[in-house]
């Protein structure tokens, strides 16, 4: 399932806590980001440990433009977690509204 990113800004602008990932390089990240733990689409299946306990709540996934979050929701599933949602347009988009 996909989340818009006005749904997003919206709920963030409400001060709603969002368990958001970003899966872009640390270089992208250090550019700009929503705030969101930093987990490269690379280290993700190495990494599931830190994600531990989060498998029934609602994750955010994002990247610069869908693509690699979608690949990172399709990880995520497969590792048993239950309601992710990845960013429609990625950080684009967002930084487009």
């Amino acid at each position: 399932m996909d989340i818009t990113v006005q749904e997003l800004k919206d709920r963030l602008d409400q001060g709603e806590k969002v368990h958001l990932i970003d899966v872009r390089e640390p270089n992208e990240y250090a550019d700009d980001n929503l705030g969101g733990e930093l987990i490269p689409l690379g280290e993700l299946p190495y990494r599931m440990d830190e994600l531990d306990g989060l498998q029934d709540e609602e994750i955010v996934v994002h990247c610069r433009s869908g693509a690699r979050s979608a690949r990172a929701q399709q990880i995520l599933e497969e590792n048993g977690f239950n309601n992710v949602r990845n960013l429609t347009g990625g950080i684009l988009a967002y930084r487009a509204i």
